[in-house]
């Protein structure tokens, strides 16, 4: 018997939604739900939190964790707090409060457990800054200062892999329902997706369950390379969809005895992943697309200027869009990623591409973030590059529609680099938070300082006996 085939059965209503705690209540009692898994994304989007069971969670939703958890590093360490928090102690209480519209289901869990995003507050009420929900919050609400709205979709790619546990071993593809792998690359295959047609059924079916909406699922360039597109919406509904939907994946893979990886570049001879962001503006009474001229159809200044701040701003939010230091292999030349920011229509050599589209669905795509880059902070970053081109009144290069990598590397190429780069930029300071760029900044010098303390293979191969 399949772990799937344990759970419970699709309830009336198992999707998200719900709006306060007495609806909560209802929608479990329902669900016939037992336990609850509270949640929050850390700057990794790494799911930390607590798990309780569902009556202590109904008489009282809220909960406690220290603010350290927003401080810890993809190794689970810990950077030096010494004059980063100011008179705040890094094991301080911060307060968690559910936002119920993200109750939903855990769909591969074997008792009917059910699952929800939290926010964090200091105790006299004030967000915590350093949490990704509150940075994308806080440029949301600047858009919101202007009677706009963001609309993004978000597209990721990842690879299934064979089971690996040994990390001194490469990564390898999986063996599909034919009994091989994959040893070509089979872009766009309808045959090479069906490989793994159990898995993505119940991929379909979990996402179903939590209110996923999947639009398009497509095989990448790369051995055992997908690509999962979202509908485009809300800016943190669609960052909170990006961040379930990992879990969902990865839980649906290992159920069939594979991985599945946002490693921005997990086989050195595949191409690398990216977590494409589509952007668009909209008035907040209207909805008409601020992208357009309502008179003429035609791009407006707006428009222009959201592709100008990108550009200039790429850059110096590399640190949040390629945030490990393994993000860095994915940008290089002939390496299938666009490493620059010119922009162009329909040209996916570009970093920024123009897609195909009406006046009413004018928009920009980012393509430079990795898919391991967390969507809260990734989105945040993105919006907030264009705002500043909108608040500065940038103008952006002539669209460019050639080879644009031909152009050269326009983008750092170390984290560190992006690192000192990020930190210095009093603007993006301004927009996404003081705090949060000191606890980001410290939190990747720490696991840089990590990961130069490993020899890797290549080290031990050319210099062990040559130097």
């Amino acid at each position: 018997m399949k772990y799937k085939e344990k759970k419970a059965k699709p309830g009336p209503s198992d999707k998200r939604g719900v709006a306060d705690i007495a609806e909560a209540a209802e929608w479990c009692r329902r669900q016939g739900i037992e336990e609850i898994e509270c949640m929050i994304p850390d700057l990794a989007g790494v799911a930390r939190g607590k798990i309780m069971p569902v009556r202590k969670f109904l008489a009282t939703p809220s909960m406690n964790l220290p603010l350290a958890v927003f401080y810890q590093t993809i190794t689970g360490d810990f950077p030096d707090f010494e004059g980063l928090v100011g008179a705040v102690q890094s094991d301080t209480d911060v307060f968690l409060h559910p936002d119920f519209a993200t109750l939903a289901v855990v769909p591969w869990a074997s008792d009917p457990t059910a699952q929800v995003i939290h926010d964090a507050f200091h105790p006299d009420g004030r967000p915590v800054g350093e949490s990704p929900r509150q940075v994308l919050r806080r440029v949301v609400t600047a858009y919101e200062a202007k009677g706009w709205r963001p609309v993004v979709a978000p597209e990721m790619e990842f690879y299934l892999v064979e089971k690996n546990i040994d990390p001194d071993y490469p990564l390898k593809p999986p063996t599909g329902r034919s009994g091989r792998p994959e040893t070509g690359r089979q872009g766009y295959s309808i045959s090479a997706v069906n490989e793994f047609d159990a898995l993505f059924e119940d991929m379909y079916e979990y996402s179903e369950r939590q209110g996923l909406e999947i639009d398009t699922l497509i095989h990448e360039s790369g051995v055992a390379q997908m690509e999962i597109n979202l509908r485009h919406g809300d800016a943190l509904e669609l960052a909170d969809q990006v961040f379930m939907f990992k879990r969902t994946i990865r839980e649906a893979a290992m159920e069939h005895d594979i991985y599945a990886t946002f490693m921005a570049k997990p086989m050195a001879a595949e191409p690398g992943s990216a977590m494409h962001i589509h952007q668009s503006i909209v008035d907040t009474e209207t909805g008409r697309n601020l992208f357009s001229d309502p008179e003429t159809g035609a791009a407006s200044p707006m428009f222009f200027s959201f592709i100008a701040g990108l550009q200039k701003y790429l850059p110096v939010i590399m640190a949040i869009l390629a945030p490990y230091v393994n993000s860095y292999r994915r940008i290089a030349r002939d390496s299938g990623a666009p490493v620059n920011t010119q922009w162009g229509h329909d040209n996916r050599t570009c970093g920024l591409r123009v897609p195909p589209s009406g006046p009413e669905n004018r928009r920009v795509e980012n393509r430079i973030p990795s898919s391991d880059a967390n969507p809260y902070l990734a989105i945040a970053a993105s919006l907030a590059a264009g705002y500043l081109g909108i608040a500065e009144s940038l103008t952006p290069t002539e669209p460019y529609d050639h080879d644009a990598n031909q152009t050269g590397i326009s983008l750092p190429r170390s984290l560190l680099e992006s690192v000192v780069m990020f930190e210095d930029c009093e603007p993006l300071a301004e927009l996404l938070g003081s705090n949060f760029v000191a606890a980001f900044g410290r939190v990747k010098q720490t696991e840089y300082e990590t990961f130069m303390r490993t020899i890797s293979p290549w080290e031990r191969e050319f210099l062990l006996l040559n130097v």
